[in-house]
């Protein structure tokens, strides 16, 4: 038998019409009516190819596609099969495709012995459009031609089937979809994939239940400014109820892997990367897009008024020196330099410890951890306004930073080798990733949409914090609503009717 590996887009095809071809055969005899006829099935071809973006090229035209699956529908009217079963069989088929060295005689093997267990649901003409249209879109993008989708389909509907291998042919296929998503999670085309379907789905409702969006309240305020923007739109704009789970980066993430968490608005890279990768790698989760672009921090800030009188401090390496130790020194630090860290459930934290031992500094440090974000900014304002000495981290969309003159001691550039090895240079300017748990894709696809649109910047946030910074009273519930009200660009991230709901919302508030 001659190996031949089969692309993805003629798996597809040769599965639904050698499903739709062996229907008649598996439901011989059975007395309920198809749901599908030769001009329905015209119809969702013709639309399948009109709809599918970019246009399809000449190697494949609506009419090729057309008469080979007309062809396979002739036995249909005398038989039906479980839509569920017809998902397996085209799920299993593409992913025993992809995998290499998997040959057209395998993947109808596992189809065949699918559809002997066929039940006597029926297929809905949404089915067969939802996998037709997947179909001719891959086609495109594999430049399949026509020639091609015949011969796959008649390799597919060739051979015997035996339990064993029935039994390989699903390894297989189970083997690619583990290789797959630890090579990338899911594509912006899967995701797209899912998002239409739940659309269609949700179209055939009338009243399409909304449950609850659990955000991560992450207890910084970037996060929440964002979190309460979006909850705003998802509430009001597409009647979706929210709720948050307030905590810190290592102490919301579990939650979230498990999916008590849909949403968090930063993932915070480099800071969180071993355990972003894995959870990647798993499938629990995925990315949006991002957020923050280009936000720096470090471990090693001061006020700009101490880099201006003490020149000669430069590296962290500099704080061993003896005057160093004694400019950073407080009455409870036993002479050695006071340096606030970040908080103990951030992951930034390791990264300091890491730090301060690669740099040599366990011995010439007293590591301060406050206990909150208020803590933390409190401590800094308080030495700014007595311009007395201080360090310790920041980052750059914090409101001291984005309020104060401050310094980054030199450390050596990020590069992947230097991170992976001992973290002995600087934080890479931050890669924040909005992302979701893996069971929001089919259940809110209008919210998976906005937060793929999902556009914030650092001077954007600044520009609100800024805002904040006027009236102590003022909350990131506050923030957003102003947010809302004042710039225009989130009507870009909603359809129409969303953003005339919101905006009918926004009227009404004080």
């Amino acid at each position: 038998m001659r190996i031949v590996k089969v692309p993805k887009a003629l798996a597809l095809i040769a599965a639904m019409l050698a499903v739709m071809a062996l229907a008649a055969v598996v439901a011989c005899g059975s007395t309920e009516p198809a749901e599908i006829d030769e001009d329905q099935l015209s119809r969702i071809v013709s639309q399948a190819v009109a709809e599918a973006q970019p246009a399809p090229q000449p190697q494949v035209s609506a009419a090729d596609i057309q008469k080979m699956v007309d062809s396979a529908m002739m036995g249909v009217a005398e038989g039906q099969v479980s839509a569920d079963q017809i998902q397996s069989m085209v799920q299993q088929a593409v992913s025993g495709a992809a995998q290499e060295g998997a040959s057209a005689e395998e993947i109808q093997k596992m189809v065949e012995s699918a559809v002997m267990a066929a039940t006597a649901d029926s297929v809905t003409s949404a089915d067969v459009q939802s996998a037709i249209s997947m179909a001719v879109m891959e086609a495109q993008e594999g430049a399949v031609t026509a020639k091609d989708v015949e011969a796959a389909m008649m390799a597919a509907q060739a051979g015997a089937v035996t339990s064993e291998e029935v039994q390989a042919a699903v390894q297989k296929a189970a083997d690619s979809a583990a290789m797959q998503v630890a090579e990338n999670s899911l594509t912006a085309e899967e995701i797209e994939s899912i998002v239409s379907k739940a659309f269609e789905e949700r179209a055939m409702m009338e009243q399409a239940p909304r449950e609850t969006i659990m955000f991560s309240d992450l207890n910084w305020p970037s996060a929440q400014v964002q979190n309460r923007i979006i909850q705003y739109i998802a509430e009001k704009g597409y009647g979706y109820p929210t709720d948050v789970t307030l905590g810190s980066t290592l102490t919301n993430f579990p939650g979230f892997l498990r999916g008590d968490i849909h949403v968090t608005m930063e993932v915070w890279l480099p800071n969180q990367d071993a355990a972003w990768k894995k959870a990647v790698d798993v499938g629990d989760v995925v990315a949006m897009g991002t957020s923050l672009v280009g936000d720096w921090q470090s471990y090693f800030v001061v006020p700009q008024y101490i880099a201006d009188a003490y020149p000669d401090l430069k590296t962290p390496q500099d704080l061993k020196k003896p005057e160093f130790q004694e400019l950073f020194a407080t009455a409870d630090s036993r002479g050695k330099a006071r340096l606030v860290g970040c908080l103990v459930d951030w992951s930034c934290s390791q990264v300091g410890d890491q730090q301060l031992e690669t740099y040599g500094l366990a011995d010439y440090i007293h590591l301060v951890t406050p206990g909150s974000t208020a803590a933390l900014n409190a401590d800094i304002r308080g030495a700014y306004e007595k311009q007395e000495p201080w360090l310790g981290y920041q980052w750059g969309t914090n409101a001291p930073a984005i309020e104060l003159d401050l310094v980054r001691l030199q450390e050596e550039p990020w590069s992947q080798e230097c991170w992976d090895a001992d973290k002995g240079c600087a934080f890479a300017d931050s890669v924040v990733i909005v992302a979701v748990h893996k069971s929001l894709l089919p259940r809110a696809p209008e919210i998976v949409s906005l937060l793929q649109a999902w556009e914030f910047s650092v001077p954007t946030f600044k520009e609100i914090s800024n805002w904040l910074a006027e009236d102590d009273t003022r909350e990131p519930a506050d923030a957003a609503i102003w947010f809302l009200k004042n710039k225009d660009v989130w009507e870009n991230w909603v359809t129409p009717e969303a953003a005339a709901a919101v905006n009918a919302a926004l009227a009404n508030e004080g």
